[in-house]
């Protein structure tokens, strides 16, 4: 990462958590315009950022500080701004998480946005593959497919295929900090760890531990309740 892209992660986290505050203060009226607008400029720069835009990047960061900044020195609302050192280290760790990412749910979304509270988040999609190996099924969308999907997610800065025959090599090759396996991935901690020091890999590996807590929150779940409307579904079809 460079000098620049650095100093802007460390602004988009503080904006984060300064957005954080707000929300806790009631956003209504005029002040409820503009936390919109520097969560718009916000959004913009994590797009610029996955681009390479950096230039760009620290401009619209900068307009989303400037603007929450004006609150607190006009008294309309308590915000309380972190030293740029406190941010430094999640601004530059380098996050990895993996996963099939078949049909994005909320236990996904949650799960990325842990992964970015943590660091820059590489997102690896299993081959379409792989999928077939180790689930004993087709994917339902097709890998191409996924990682864009996946690609196009706030908290996700760089998306990518793994590999079908190595699941370890795309560790090798993106050099992450810190590997972040999700609540229900079937191996633990441990194992992952070795496997990745006997390839000279030195990352720190730890486990999402918390699930969310919805009825569609898994692609099974998602699954089983198209499977049960699969007659009124193709009757919708049908009809269209």
């Amino acid at each position: 990462m460079t000098d620049l892209a650095g100093r802007v992660m460390v602004y988009v986290r503080n904006v984060e958590q300064a957005l954080e505050q707000l929300r806790g203060q009631g956003l209504g009226g005029d002040v409820g315009e503009v936390v919109e607008l520097a969560e718009a400029y916000l959004k913009d720069t994590k797009h610029y950022l996955k681009v390479g835009d950096y230039e760009t990047a620290l401009a619209t960061i900068s307009y989303a500080e400037g603007l929450l900044d004006a609150l607190r020195v006009l008294k309309l609302r308590d915000i309380r701004w972190m030293k740029p050192s406190d941010l430094a280290k999640s601004a530059e760790r380098k996050v990895f998480v993996a996963g099939t990412f078949d049909i994005i749910h909320p236990g996904h979304i949650e799960y990325l946005r842990y992964a970015w509270s943590l660091g820059r988040v590489v997102a690896v999609v299993s081959t379409d593959e792989g999928v077939r190996r180790v689930k004993g099924r087709e994917p339902i969308i097709p890998a191409e497919q996924r990682v864009k999907v996946l690609g196009a997610i706030e908290y996700v800065t760089k998306a990518r295929v793994g590999y079908p025959d190595d699941m370890f090599r795309v560790v090798e090759e993106e050099k992450p900090d810190l590997v972040l396996l999700g609540p229900n991935q079937p191996f633990s901690e441990e194992e992952v760890r070795r496997a990745l020091r006997s390839r000279g890999v030195d990352a720190e590996v730890v486990r999402m531990s918390r699930l969310v807590n919805c009825s569609l929150c898994s692609t099974s779940s998602i699954i089983r309740r198209i499977i049960g409307m699969s007659s009124e579904l193709a009757s919708t079809l049908n009809n269209h």
